[in-house]
């Protein structure tokens, strides 16, 4: 009987649940940023060995909301963490031990879950160090820049999976539309050029999707929140502009192994992070409470 689940890549932000997404199933899905809270929509990642199944979910990180779209941002890491088979609690090795993860999650019911605590950056820490902590009941210890404790993390999962039939074809590896990963890649680029809280304010927007041409056309709309953030968008001369196109349309190529024509447009839309109706627009659903 084949084995398949929902697994959720859960924590506080910056933890590196991305980088470990990506590493698990060996493509750039996920963005990834030094800067916390990069994540904002979960990003599903897909990976078939023989018989098993993992459906893994990059999940925004567990924050204390600020502002409606990080309210918005824990409301779907939550969400994720109730539908999962298992939860992978990921937690820093140099910042060791964990804190518990009902405790970061603010869950207070006496919900069943099935945690693995995964210690990240594994290869910033001694061996003997890495040793001690993956000794520890229901524990791993990975590197996901190495690659270190990642098959041995797989070995682990598929053992805790329930035995179920494959939810997607063998040979997927997510399960989101190229819109999703085009506004990603941007976003990507946004927090690798952009400083301070430029980064946060920034988001975007597929206009136009011809994959059907050659190269594939991509118009996307890049949004900040004010007039003076535009012009650092743009950059002296366009550079940052060109930079952030050239970052998201190199990352697309290799994503679907074809040329991609990527015109970007800078426009404001100001308050939007803070904004119920721009942030449906964008895909965040409403949750039940949330921080104006």
């Amino acid at each position: 009987m084949p084995r398949s689940g929902h697994i959720a890549l859960a924590g506080r932000p910056n933890v590196g649940k991305s980088s470990l997404l990506n590493a698990l199933v060996g493509e750039h899905l996920a963005l990834v940023s030094r800067k916390a809270q990069a994540t904002r929509l979960p990003v599903t990642g897909l990976r078939t060995e023989g018989e098993v199944q993992f459906v893994f979910h990059d999940l925004p990180g567990l924050l204390d909301p600020e502002y409606a779209l990080q309210a918005r941002m824990r409301a779907l890491a939550l969400e994720g963490i109730a539908r999962a088979d298992l939860i992978l609690h990921l937690h820093p090795a140099p910042e060791a031990p964990a804190p518990d993860f009902r405790r970061v999650a603010g869950l207070t019911d006496p919900t069943d879950l099935t945690v693995l605590t995964v210690y990240t950056k594994g290869d910033l820490v001694t061996p003997e160090r890495a040793a001690e902590l993956g000794a520890a009941p229901a524990s791993m210890v990975v590197s996901a820049t190495t690659g270190a404790g990642v098959d041995a993390l797989l070995a682990a999962v598929a053992a805790r999976l329930p035995e179920r039939e494959f939810a997607y074809p063998a040979d997927d590896v997510g399960t989101q539309p190229l819109r999703f990963f085009a506004v990603e890649f941007l976003r990507e680029a946004a927090f690798e050029q952009l400083e301070d809280e430029l980064p946060y304010a920034f988001n975007a927007e597929i206009e136009e999707f011809r994959e059907s041409s050659d190269p594939v056309y991509i118009r996307a709309a890049l949004f900040v929140e004010r007039e003076s953030q535009k012009g650092m968008l743009i950059g002296a001369g366009g550079r940052t502009l060109k930079a952030i196109g050239t970052h998201a349309r190199e990352r697309l190529e290799q994503l679907i192994g074809r040329r991609v024509y990527l015109d970007t447009w800078v426009k404001v839309l100001p308050k939007w992070r803070r904004d119920p109706a721009q942030l449906r627009r964008f895909g965040f659903p409403e949750p039940a409470h949330e921080t104006d």
